[in-house]
C-alpha cells in the first residue's frame, strides 16, 4: 500500500521476480477491498498516504488480520526504539525507503510462513 505508484511497481517486480503473488494498491479504500476480498499473507505498506493516516490504516487491518505480518516502508526515518514503543506491536518490522531492495526481501522472508 503506497501512494508511490513508482514505489508499487518496483516492489511488485522486484517481489513477483522473487516468486511472490503480489496485489498493490495507492489508497487505503483499495486496501481495504483487496483484504476483505482476498486476504494477504503479508501487508507492506507506506507510514503517509495521500488518503489516510497509514497507522490508523494498519490499526484497521491488523482488527480484521490480526495474525498477518505488517512491514511499514516509510521514507520518513525513526530510531528502531521509537519504532517499536509508538506503533505497539502492530507493525513487525520497520524498513526504510531508502533500504535496498533486498533488505525489504529479507523481511518478507522472515516474516511469510514457509511455502
Amino acid at each position: 500500500i503506497d501512494d508511490e505508484l513508482n514505489i508499487r511497481e518496483l516492489l511488485a517486480e522486484y517481489l513477483t521476480g522473487k516468486d511472490f503473488k503480489v496485489t498493490h494498491v495507492g489508497f487505503a479504500a483499495e486496501a481495504r477491498r483487496v483484504v476483505k476480498d482476498d486476504p494477504p499473507a503479508l501487508i507492506i505498506t507506506d507510514l503517509q498516504l495521500e488518503d489516510s493516516d497509514g497507522l490508523e490504516l494498519v490499526a484497521e487491518l491488523k482488527e480484521t488480520l490480526p495474525d498477518v505480518p505488517v512491514i511499514l516502508l516509510t521514507g520518513i526515518l525513526f530510531d528502531p526504539p521509537v519504532v517499536a514503543k509508538m506503533l505497539g506491536g502492530k507493525v513487525s518490522a520497520y524498513v526504510p525507503k531508502t533500504a535496498a531492495l533486498a533488505e525489504i526481501l529479507v523481511e518478507v522472508r522472515r516474516l511469510l510462513p514457509k511455502q
